[in-house]
């Protein structure tokens, strides 16, 4: 169960985050529509593990590399925008999020 506090800084990592993926698609991802579908931290606040969802990509290991290799550069950001709120900018942790692959999934095996 998480505490308030991790629930409050989930919230704003997942609205910066998403706003900085909205913004910067074009420029780092090639168009890729990518969407923050979830952000779970640690208790001691220094782990940020973001689920991401990808869109209009066929290949989405290659957009998660690079979202990987851009993780300094995610985290300076994010800190620039959060500096004023926490003390200290948590280590992200992308993970790529298949629920809606997987729902999607389920419907079409249903309607058969």
């Amino acid at each position: 169960m998480d505490s308030t506090r991790q629930n409050k800084v989930n919230k704003l990592l997942q609205k910066e985050l998403g706003e900085f993926f909205q913004r910067e698609s074009r420029t780092f991802f090639g168009g890729a529509f990518i969407t923050v579908s979830g952000v779970r931290i640690t208790p001691d606040l220094s782990i940020a593990r973001v689920h991401l969802s990808i869109f209009m990509e066929k290949d989405k290991t290659k957009v998660m590399e690079k979202v990987n290799e851009l993780k300094k550069e995610i985290r300076k950001r994010i800190g620039n925008k959060v500096g004023k709120q926490m003390r200290i900018v948590p280590n992200f942790e992308f993970f790529i999020d298949d629920s809606l692959d997987y729902v999607e999934k389920i419907e079409n095996l249903l309607k058969k």
